[in-house]
């Protein structure tokens, strides 16, 4: 017989902790103010959080498929919880694998179309160097993310812009698809659509598309200015972005403006600090405090 704690209580553990990093946590820390300050950090906690539900999740059935074996006749309650954590582990990593598969397939199909029609249908223009031109109605400016992105302007955001206001755009483009955020976001996506509805949130994938979107206007701030990026930013508030691209349409400007003027401090570096301290300990501190005591177990059963 094994000893009643922590050990056997390791996959109801690793159950809770999945659900509570898969649906409060997001909700809480999305309603937090300084994100917005650290985005590059934040986006680092954000993905700590969903990684770290991730493994709870699955770390929870694979403490129960070894640690139900070491009882010769395990109760109903304990057989119940057992199968309720590993039928949950089950789950979430089909839909994690389903999910990665539809979304990859369906995104770079959908993007390598609009590749095509883009290098079809748009032109070159000096005003904009390396950028594709669409004639529209509509003032807008995105990328077509990938291994060959596009980076596509509107010929009325060319008429709409001045000069340092299109370089910023252009910057603000560029950024995106040198980061390669299209994979980070593809990554939010798929994690969210892992759990079940009931116990997952939007909050996660939503925060990603706001960040990076506040790491593009930090790059395009360095090399175009803040006063040219800021008056693209209100020019394209309401710029049309099509399906599987990444644009200034994303996110509502008005905190993204705001930023802009805000001076960085040694305040600043310390809180990127802590939040890359806190990103680390999420992910490190369950699996020394509630799976090493498992391992440690099962290898002491297995030796």
């Amino acid at each position: 017989m094994i000893e009643a704690f922590p050990v056997t209580a390791t996959p109801a553990l690793l159950t809770g902790l999945a659900l509570v990093l898969a649906g409060p946590a997001p909700a809480w820390l999305a309603r937090a103010e300084w994100p917005s300050r650290v985005p590059r950090a934040a986006l680092v906690l954000w993905q700590a959080m969903t990684l770290a539900a991730l493994l709870s999740a699955l770390g929870a059935g694979l403490s129960v498929a070894t640690l139900i074996s070491f009882y010769e006749r395990p109760g109903i309650v304990l057989l119940a919880l057992h199968i309720s954590a590993f039928a949950f582990t089950v789950l979430v990593l089909a839909r994690l694998l389903w999910s990665a598969h539809v979304l990859g397939t369906n995104l770079r199909a959908r993007r390598r179309r609009h590749r095509q029609l883009v290098d079809l249908v748009g032109r070159s223009d000096g005003r904009a160097p390396g950028a594709r031109i669409l004639d529209a109605p509509e003032a807008f400016a995105y990328c077509v993310p990938g291994v060959s992105s596009r980076l596509v302007v509107s010929s009325s955001a060319l008429d709409t812009l001045s000069d340092d206001e299109i370089q910023a755009v252009l910057e603000h483009e560029r950024a995106h698809a040198r980061a390669r955020h299209d994979l980070v976001l593809e990554g939010f996506t798929a994690l969210h659509n892992a759990f079940p509805t009931l116990v997952r949130s939007r909050a996660a994938r939503d925060a990603a598309a706001g960040l990076v979107e506040m790491l593009a206007d930090d790059a395009a701030q360095r090399r175009a200015g803040a006063v040219p990026l800021g008056r693209a930013l209100v020019r394209l508030a309401h710029a049309p972005v099509p399906a599987g691209t990444i644009g200034t349409g994303h996110v509502t400007p008005l905190t993204r403006i705001q930023r802009l003027g805000e001076p960085r401090t040694i305040a600043h570096h310390g809180l990127a600090s802590s939040v890359y301290a806190a990103a680390i300990a999420i992910v490190v501190i369950p699996t020394v405090s509630v799976a090493m005591p498992w391992l440690v177990h099962l290898s002491h059963q297995l030796s």
